[in-house]
């Protein structure tokens, strides 16, 4: 099969604590294999001792004009490991502050997956917030790092997820990508 080409060169930056087991987010990182020329980057995977190379993921970070953070949604943010990595590697000089144009330019996006409906992430649902609402404080990184900031991709109930509707969602994930950063693409249902 050939791959397609994205946009921009695009880093996934995959965030699961155990995406061995994780049948959502493996099921996305195969078909990003199979299916784009993004570069595929599990932080779990490189840092299992927690310490991050700050120079290697600036270096990645450089190297790719699109920038995706995929995790699962944990109490309404990001597991441990990439709030730490965005800790270290967007270092005041470097990505932000005087002398910190590294991302300037650049394009930052988020896909998560949820544990919950997608009818809980709605103004009037259980949350009383939406997923934009939420993962706002993404938006307002990318804007103080100067970089654009894309449409989100959220998976929602992934408990409840059937074996076709997860294909379906992979393939929805991998043309997501591809969409230009202008596009109003939101979700996989």
């Amino acid at each position: 099969m050939m791959k397609t080409a994205l946009p921009s060169k695009t880093l996934v930056v995959v965030g699961h604590p155990d995406l061995q087991r994780s049948r959502i987010h493996r099921a996305w990182v195969d078909a990003l294999a199979a299916e784009t020329d993004a570069t595929v980057h599990p932080l779990y995977e490189r840092y299992t001792h927690g310490t991050i190379n700050r120079s290697h993921e600036q270096e990645l970070l450089l190297a790719h004009g699109r920038i995706i953070l995929q995790f699962p949604f944990y109490w309404y943010s990001t597991p441990p490991l990439v709030k730490e990595w965005l800790d270290t590697v967007l270092e005041r000089g470097w990505a932000y502050g005087p002398g910190g144009r590294q991302l300037h330019g650049k394009e930052l996006g988020l896909a998560i997956s949820t544990g919950s409906k997608a009818e809980d992430y709605k103004a009037d649902g259980r949350y009383r917030a939406t997923m934009d609402d939420l993962t706002a404080p993404f938006r307002v990184l990318a804007t103080h790092v100067g970089m654009s900031y894309l449409p989100g991709f959220y998976l929602n109930d992934v408990r409840a997820v059937s074996d076709e509707q997860l294909r379906a969602a992979a393939k929805a994930y991998c043309r997501h990508l591809m969409l230009p950063s202008s596009h109003g693409g939101r979700d996989a249902q």
